[in-house]
């Protein structure tokens, strides 16, 4: 199962770094990744993680995340295995009550789901988009303990 895990992850990496538009194109980038699969594999991987075809700016149709039509691509791709090294947190600002987390996108959601699964005293909850979380926070707690606080779950979070 860490395999599949470990496959399924790579394959959000390479739709979201790559502008792909068949299924043998697909399986030159896994192989590339070190994945060996079937055509038939890679079917069924598509419909599980629910990848559509969209047309891009140039007008081809490429493989895109559910929901991301407009999902933003990383101008410059890096190996998968790099990517999925680094962390998804990228910064954190506050403006009052109210503080933005930016993320690598597609992990917004996934960091947004820890800290509002991790009952942190300082977070009355969130609100993510695709590389972008919005929190807000109780009154009375400082930047720096909403820092502190969302460290245990946030990696590499200052």
């Amino acid at each position: 199962m860490k395999e599949k895990n470990s496959r399924l992850e790579t394959l959000r990496m390479i739709i979201s770094s790559q502008q792909l538009g068949s299924q043998e194109e697909l399986l030159a980038a896994l192989q590339r990744e070190g994945f060996k699969l079937t055509q038939a594999t890679l079917s069924r991987d598509l419909k599980q993680l629910k990848v559509a075809k969209a047309a891009s700016m140039n007008g081809n149709y490429v493989y895109v995340l559910p929901n991301e039509t407009m999902y933003k691509r990383i101008s410059t791709p890096q190996q998968v295995r790099t990517m999925l090294q680094e962390p998804g947190f990228q910064s954190i600002n506050f403006s009052g009550n109210m503080g933005v987390i930016k993320t690598r996108p597609g992990y917004a959601s996934s960091i947004a789901w820890h800290i509002d699964n991790s009952d942190i005293p300082p977070i009355l909850g969130t609100i993510a988009g695709d590389d972008t979380i919005f929190i807000v926070i109780k009154q009375g707690y400082t930047d720096r303990e909403v820092v502190a606080a969302l460290s245990n779950v946030v990696p590499n979070i200052k």
